[in-house]
Formats: C-alpha cells, sequence, structure tokens
C-alpha cells in the first residue's frame, strides 16, 4: 500500500500536527509490510460503505481525526459526518457514514475507532463532572495526568467535555509544590525565585490552612488545596477572602465533587478525566458496495 496522503480535514488543535499524528500511527500499525491481511483477502477496486455507531450514551469526540485516517489511505472517500464533536448522543446513534476503498478502509479502521473511542471516553467522563458542578460556580479543570503524546488530544477532548485546561505542560506557570518548597529553604523563598525569574503565574499548593497566608504573603497568584475535605476547603477559601482564585485538587470522584464546589473554590481540578476514562463503546460496520 501506498505511503498515507496529507489529510483534508479542518480540524486543528494548537500545538498538535494531525498529518504527522496520522502517518506515525499508520505507520505503527502497518510495520513497512502493510495489511497483509485486507491485501490477501479483498480484491483491489472492492468498494465499501460503513457506519461508525455509538452503542453506550456518549459525548462525542475526534470524529474530524478518524476521518483524517481514512482520508491518508483513500483521498477518494466519501465521509459524511452525522453529528459534530461536543454532541451528545444516546446509544445506537449514527456517527460517521464512509464510502470508498474497502482495502483502504479496513486498514484505518483500528486507529480511527482506537482514537475516537479513547476521546469519546475522556469527553464524555469530563461531561459527566461538569455536569455535578452546574449551579455551584466551580469551573472544571484537567491535570497533566495524560498518555506521553497524546496531551494535547487529551486536552481537546476535556475540552469537548466541558473542562478548561490546566497548565499544558511544566512552562506555561509555575506550580510549587513541597518538594520545590523543601529544597528552596520553604513556601516563600520559592515564590519569591518564581516571580524574580519573571514568571507571571505562581500556583502554590498547600495541604494545611496555616500555609495559606505565608503563600499569599510571598506573592501566590494561586493556590491549589490539596486534599482537604470540603469543610476545610471552605474554611479556606473564607481566609483566602478572594485574593488569589482558589484551586481543590486531590481525590475528587463523581460522589464528591459538588460538595466540593459548593465550598466557594474557583476551580476543581480532576486527574480521573485522562487518567481513568474508559474508552467509549464505538463500532464502525462495513458492507460491500
Amino acid at each position: 500500500m501506498s505511503s498515507p496522503a496529507a489529510t483534508s480535514t479542518t480540524f486543528a488543535v494548537p500545538g498538535f500536527d494531525l498529518d504527522a499524528f496520522v502517518v506515525a500511527t499508520l505507520a505503527e500499525d502497518l510495520g513497512g509490510a502493510g495489511d497483509i491481511t485486507s491485501a490477501a483477502v479483498i480484491p483491489a477496486g472492492e468498494r465499501f460503505t460503513g457506519i461508525m455507531d455509538s452503542r453506550d450514551a456518549i459525548t462525542v469526540a475526534g470524529l474530524p481525526i478518524a476521518e483524517a485516517f481514512f482520508r491518508a489511505l483513500d483521498p477518494r472517500v466519501r465521509v459524511e459526518r452525522l453529528v459534530e464533536d461536543g454532541a451528545r448522543v444516546a446509544a445506537g446513534t449514527d456517527l460517521l457514514r464512509l464510502e470508498g476503498s474497502a482495502r483502504a478502509l479496513l486498514t484505518a479502521e483500528r486507529a480511527a475507532l482506537n482514537t475516537v473511542q479513547h476521546l469519546s471516553g475522556i469527553a464524555t467522563l469530563t461531561r459527566a463532572y461538569a455536569d455535578k458542578l452546574l449551579g455551584t460556580g466551580a469551573t472544571l479543570l484537567d491535570t497533566r495526568k495524560t498518555l506521553p503524546g497524546l496531551r494535547r488530544l487529551e486536552k481537546y477532548a476535556t475540552r469537548v467535555g466541558g473542562a478548561e485546561n490546566h497548565r499544558m505542560g511544566l512552562w506555561d506557570a509555575a506550580m510549587i509544590k513541597d518538594n520545590h518548597a523543601a529544597v528552596a529553604g520553604g513556601v516563600a523563598e520559592a515564590v519569591r525565585r518564581a516571580l524574580a525569574a519573571g514568571i507571571a503565574e505562581v500556583i502554590v499548593e498547600v495541604d494545611r490552612v496555616d500555609q495559606i497566608e505565608p503563600a499569599l504573603a510571598a506573592g501566590a497568584t494561586r493556590l491549589l488545596l490539596d486534599n482537604m475535605a470540603p469543610p476545610v476547603l471552605r474554611g479556606a477559601v473564607t481566609l483566602v477572602g478572594g485574593r488569589v482564585p482558589t484551586e481543590a485538587s486531590g481525590g475528587v470522584t463523581l460522589e464528591t465533587i459538588r460538595a466540593i464546589g459548593e465550598t466557594g473554590v474557583t476551580y476543581v481540578s480532576v486527574g480521573r478525566l485522562t487518567q481513568s476514562a474508559p474508552a467509549a463503546d464505538i463500532g464502525l460496520d462495513f458492507a460491500a458496495v
């Protein structure tokens, strides 16, 4: 099979190269020898139609990427997106309709499905958490607990599901944790060094209420209130008094997030959104034209 062609989808995520992702993913699957099963079993001129559908109620994410996989192997494939990313759909909903080269569609199938299942799983879990926070005034954040190489896509999926992105990496904000403070000689000195380095946003993690005033006095621009029970969180938020945004983090679940959001925190960050989301149950069925 020839090398994948450039895709024509309009999908764009800052910092993410869709064409490079498609090429690398297909190369991993093809291994230099190609799809030996399809080449042996499917006649070269055979054409297929296909329907991608969801077997569960989900929030959809990743359809433009799936389309890119099919277009990479069959530039003339006909693709009709029946819903768009961000749609909340019922079980049994058709998501994508395809018609093109049978060999190409079969070869791209697993890469396309893996991507949509993974990203839709993240978006669906994120939507469940975001719904729990509705009316509390708190904003849901993701974290850096992502699979290596997939952060941009996984954080795209959390946005689709209703969250905002926390730091994209180690480069866009300082986050001073206990180990940083210990090496620097204390929270105040760690914050001073970060500010002296010209860092505009300095987040300080605190796990005790008595750490709040020293962190604020040193110039912290946000406090991450780590593993605090809701009554303690409420007292911490009162003590901060709106001087900086506050973020609750640590062990947040669907059962606890609403009580956390009702404490008055600005943000609630949840690592589970990307770390623990199950893949959505999505299938793709083909038939000969």
